[in-house]
């Protein structure tokens, strides 16, 4: 594996890489929805890049850039023993050099929910993740379903400005007990992670309603929100049934995805399940 900290590095290095070259950009602290989509990449893809790096423009003011989990060192022998290619691991000045003064603004998708939340929260996602795309020049890269709205904001970060990059994303990796794989459970304490599969539990018995013919929005949603409101150390930020390409509110026809956004202690967990 080639390890690559600046952006001529990469550039040089994946000019040669045999093609369908896969990116799988992650901000470290790798864990199993990670390795799911880095072996992913490495059955469809003839070279697999995976970028490490902490985007500081995703983080609000007030948010946790500093103490969010890094582990460099666990993370690069685990991309060796996954078999990655490359490992890309600039650092914030070479992403952002000194005089950088551009933002990438999506509207649409992600303006609701995630977008009202944290208002630069998806400037700071589409911005680095247009510069992967347009470093790497990937064929496909790789996302986790976990972060839907993300998902919906690359896709269309990637259509409107014709990057033609392939996106792929992949099912939430889950936690025997259904807790959504994430870096940030690490702030869990022993209590807090019993509490957090609330947050799952509340949307698969959502879906249970809509597979047994409940087509009604609302009543999801409540259905949701009251079960995660049930658990003491739980509250729900937000429950939303919307289109899982615009996000707009989910006319009750096609596609759907349930979104929450909860609070376990003090830690803000995300999760989402499709209803089909």
């Amino acid at each position: 594996m080639r390890r690559l900290s600046t952006v001529a590095e990469l550039r040089a290095a994946l000019r040669e890489a045999p093609r369908p070259l896969g990116l799988v950009p992650t901000m470290g602290a790798l864990h199993a929805g990670h390795v799911s989509l880095i072996r992913a990449a490495r059955s469809e893809c003839a070279a697999v890049a995976v970028s490490i790096f902490v985007n500081p423009r995703q983080f609000g003011p007030d948010e946790d850039l500093e103490r969010y989990p890094r582990s460099p060192d666990a993370d690069l022998a685990l991309l060796e023993r996954e078999g990655a290619d490359y490992a890309f691991t600039p650092s914030p000045e070479e992403m952002y050099p000194p005089g950088f003064a551009a933002s990438v603004h999506i509207e649409g998708p992600a303006l609701p929910l995630e977008g009202a939340a944290r208002p630069s929260h998806f400037d700071g996602v589409a911005t680095v993740v247009a510069k992967l795309l347009l470093q790497a020049q990937p064929d496909r890269a790789y996302f986790g379903q976990k972060d839907g709205q993300q998902v919906a904001v690359i896709r269309r970060l990637v259509r409107d400005l014709d990057i033609p990059s392939e996106i792929a994303a992949l099912p939430t990796a889950r936690e025997a007990d259904g807790l959504a794989v994430s870096s940030r459970n690490a702030y869990l304490t022993a209590e807090e992670r019993s509490a957090a599969p609330v947050v799952h539990r509340a949307l698969a018995a959502a879906r249970d309603k809509f597979r047994a013919g409940q087509q009604n929005a609302a009543e999801l949603e409540a259905a949701c929100r009251g079960i995660i409101e049930a658990s003491p150390l739980a509250s729900a930020e937000y429950v939303a049934a919307v289109d899982p390409e615009t996000m707009a509110p989910w006319s009750g026809r096609g596609p759907c995805m349930l979104a929450a956004a909860a609070r376990i202690g003090n830690v803000r967990l995300l999760d989402n399940v499709l209803l089909e």
